[in-house]
């Protein structure tokens, strides 16, 4: 370790201390300080302007003001610190040191997260699931996980998200993640198979943010995930809430649920029973063997849906990610660049939804995958339009998708990824869906976002 080397653990050995310090004090009441403390050890000016920006937030938004303090006052200590640290340390600041290297010296992006899907196993049969022809298929050995995050870890990766399958459903992924302690980990989970002793063993990780599967009303949820398991989910809330866990709701948005899901009443009874955050999904049609374009958002649909996320962003103390509508602030699509998806059989795909893959690291280092020419294809094609808000390359460009794969040699991994380059039908019904979402498109992208998206994130 070199002399620079030395300096640089010292001053985050210090930072932490200081930080650990604080959030153990009455963390509500610090808030200046930690932001004080956070602009010291920061010398990047995009850092610096974006801590300054969320510090405005803090101060002068009456929303985010509430959320930040809820967090700081209703967290348990250790969850609360390991999130400090992990998550917004080490993801988002050394990680960053480490992953900016690799495309300083050879053009090869290390994504910001890593989305693992260890295992297919699940206890539920929901309604258009992206994994519902891969259910039966075997998991990856805890051995191989072990190994993935690790060389995930020493390239700079702090954030990694776990899916499925049920990721509850694999008891070892426990053990994953509290020996690696310094990573965040968040399984996008249905919830049905947290009970008090996993939320116990939860809390003494600390290092879990759990995402929550639900798609609105109990008669929505129900419908599409199976009777009774509505009330399963609201309990796994209340044990996670009661034990200080930070958690999350994920949520699918179909054409019939929208309403539901983006009502006062629906966020109002999250916020209540504990969650911190909402990531909304578009439903999308890549399954497998079936394809309901109908629980897809109408274009009109999809841009109420953008208006009404950042509504409840800005008036409820509750945090929204729109995945496609909030898609001008990150560049487009981060597909590829920013996060990446490695599915069960190991092959490394641009995305949960986008089942092509040019590399399968079976006993191969992770870092080749992103060295791959089809990752770095997709982050020179970015953005796919001038408009960010039609970021995706399958159902808002869909020919870039079929240029890609052909170009690089990319090959479906599932039925659904060999419908959408093969099947002429399939790729009709997307293109009417992007050029029924083209005026919808425009229009937002002039009255929201002046025609002007993150042209530096575009990139990587």
């Amino acid at each position: 370790m070199g002399v620079k080397s030395n300096i640089e653990k010292s001053i985050k050995q210090t930072f932490l201390k200081k930080a650990v310090d604080i959030i153990h004090k009455k963390p509500e009441e610090n808030v200046d300080k930690l932001f004080e403390l956070i602009k010291k050890v920061t010398k990047d000016k995009t850092q610096l302007d974006n801590i300054d920006t969320a510090y405005n937030y803090y101060k002068t938004d009456e929303a985010t003001n509430k959320l930040v303090q809820n967090i700081l006052k209703n967290t348990d200590k250790k969850c609360l610190e390991k999130f400090f640290i992990n998550f917004l340390t080490n993801a988002n600041w050394f990680g960053a040191i480490e992953r900016a290297k690799y495309l300083e010296n050879e053009d090869t992006k290390i994504p910001f997260t890593i989305l693992l899907s260890p295992t297919m196993e699940c206890n539920l049969r929901c309604n258009g699931c992206y994994a519902e022809n891969m259910l039966n298929h075997s998991k990856i050995n805890i051995e191989e996980v072990d190994r993935i995050v690790k060389e995930a870890r020493e390239l700079g990766i702090y954030y990694i998200i776990i899916l499925g399958g049920e990721p509850f459903f694999y008891k070892e992924l426990l053990g994953i993640y509290e020996k690696y302690n310094d990573v965040m980990f968040s399984p996008f989970t249905n919830g049905t198979l947290i009970d008090e002793i996993t939320a116990d063993r939860l809390q003494k990780c600390g290092n879990v943010f759990p995402m929550l599967s639900v798609e609105g009303s109990e008669k929505d949820t129900d419908e599409r995930r199976g009777k009774g398991v509505y009330k399963k989910v609201m309990r796994a809330m209340d044990i996670l809430n009661e034990k200080g866990i930070l958690f999350g709701v994920s949520t699918a948005v179909t054409s019939t649920n929208i309403n539901s899901v983006l009502s006062d009443e629906f966020v109002e009874k999250l916020i209540n029973k504990g969650s911190k955050m909402n990531w909304y999904f578009l439903f999308m049609p890549v399954g497998g063997e079936t394809s309901d374009f109908s629980m897809m958002l109408t274009a009109e649909q999809r841009a109420y849906l953008g208006k009404r996320t950042k509504e409840i962003r800005e008036t409820k103390p509750y945090f929204t990610i729109d995945f496609f509508n909030d898609a001008p602030y990150v560049g487009g699509c981060i597909a590829g660049k920013y996060y990446c998806h490695i599915n069960v059989n190991e092959d490394v795909e641009p995305c949960v939804f986008a089942h092509f893959s040019n590399k399968n690291i079976k006993g191969v280092p992770l870092i080749e995958a992103f060295r791959d020419p089809f990752f770095k294809e997709i982050r020179h094609r970015q953005p796919y339009d001038k408009n960010m808000l039609r970021p995706c390359m399958m159902i808002d460009n869909p020919q870039v998708v079929k240029e890609i794969c052909e170009k690089v040699g990319a090959k479906p991994t599932n039925k659904g990824g060999v419908k959408m380059l093969k099947d002429k039908d399939f790729n009709k019904k997307l293109d009417n869906i992007a050029n029924e979402w083209k005026p919808y498109a425009d229009r937002e992208w002039k009255k929201v976002f002046n025609e002007k998206g993150n042209d530096k994130l575009s990139k990587g």
